[in-house]
């Protein structure tokens, strides 16, 4: 008879719910460690059907690892298993995992899809490089800030020339030189380092034929095209195109009951960073490039009409639909037809 299995993961030890014929028939405990929870699921399981567990810190490693043992994994959607998993009485790890064991009984989830070693280095690269950029601007505005209070105002720019006008602002204050410069050499660090992590990426953008299309359309540069096609990964992953859109998050949400039906503001799930990355690029297209293309033209209209934010947030979903559409095609940008044109 078939047996469905929920685990509840920690990162020290994890939770094991085994149900047959409508019922609990074992639960326990292991240490979270693939090969450990492989062993108990042969031992207590031998018929297991639907192994599944909910998204979360460990879930890459966990399903790759369960799939190389030759169980068959499922990996759930973590808002939607928390729905059913609120209506147990008591908070425990190993009701947790009791639920998640009725939801696989009962086919009652939904899957995600869980990405690739691969892509998910390149996203690693992506997201500490953000980190880095975000560690680099605090640190300059920190720099900034203290000089100011004692009335030493650095001027604008960055890079060099950042460093160039705090040094020649110290020169005749040592006491504050002797605060100030561990922290310029500290953000002189951290520059450095997402200097290289942006060589890192760019050599990925050359050795790689689908991340080369995406740089093809405008506003788009090479973290944003690492960043879509980690997440992205295979076309065929979306039914279509359009659902791109909703997937980074880029549609409105809609609420409908009884006579009440409107629409609210963007749903902002999936992918966050990407999500601002796309955004971005929409920025570029509006305010810094200055073609008559169809793709600006159309975004121009829109802006008269709505508003900047508006019209960047349309345009950000534009460009995704766009964007699935060459890795689908393997078509570049066409500026003129506002979609793509055969390489």
């Amino acid at each position: 008879m078939e047996q469905y299995i929920g685990l509840d993961v920690s990162m020290k030890e994890t939770a094991i719910s085994i149900r047959q014929g409508g019922k609990r028939t074992w639960r326990g405990k292991c240490l979270s460690d693939p090969q450990a929870l492989a062993q108990v699921i042969r031992k207590r399981a031998p018929d297991a059907c639907r192994v599944v567990f909910e998204t979360g810190p460990l879930s890459v490693w966990f399903y790759h690892a369960l799939v190389a043992e030759g169980l068959p994994v499922i990996c759930i959607d973590a808002r939607h298993a928390k729905a059913a998993l609120d209506m147990a009485a008591n908070k425990t790890d190993a009701n947790d995992a009791d639920g998640l064991a009725h939801l696989a009984e009962v086919g009652f989830y939904r899957e995600v899809r869980v990405k690739g070693f691969d892509s998910m280095l390149i996203r690693t690269a992506v997201a500490a490089r953000r980190q880095l950029v975000k560690m680099r601007v605090q640190m300059s505005n920190q720099i900034r800030g203290v000089m100011k209070t004692f009335g030493l105002v650095v001027p604008k720019g960055a890079g060099s020339v950042f460093d160039r006008n705090v040094r020649s602002l110290l020169e005749d204050e040592d006491s504050l030189a002797r605060i100030v410069l561990p922290m310029l050499r500290a953000w002189g660090d951290i520059r450095l380092r997402v200097a290289e992590l942006c060589k890192q990426l760019a050599a990925m953008v050359r050795e790689d034929q689908r991340c080369r299309l995406l740089t093809s359309v405008p506003g788009v540069g090479v973290v944003t095209a690492t960043a879509f096609v980690a997440a992205v990964e295979d076309p065929a992953n979306f039914k279509n195109s359009r659902s791109v859109g909703a997937w980074v998050g880029l549609t409105t949400k809609r609420y409908q009951s009884g006579e009440v039906d409107y629409d609210g503001h963007i749903s902002r799930r999936g992918d966050k960073h990407l999500r601002s990355l796309l955004y971005d690029a929409a920025g570029v297209i509006l305010n810094r490039i200055t073609d008559t293309s169809t793709l600006r033209v159309w975004a121009l209209g829109l802006q008269q009409r709505l508003g900047y934010k508006r019209a960047a947030v349309a345009l950000a979903r534009k460009l995704a639909v766009i964007m699935h559409t060459m890795l689908k095609t393997g078509e570049l940008f066409d500026p003129q037809a506002g979609a793509t044109v055969a390489a």
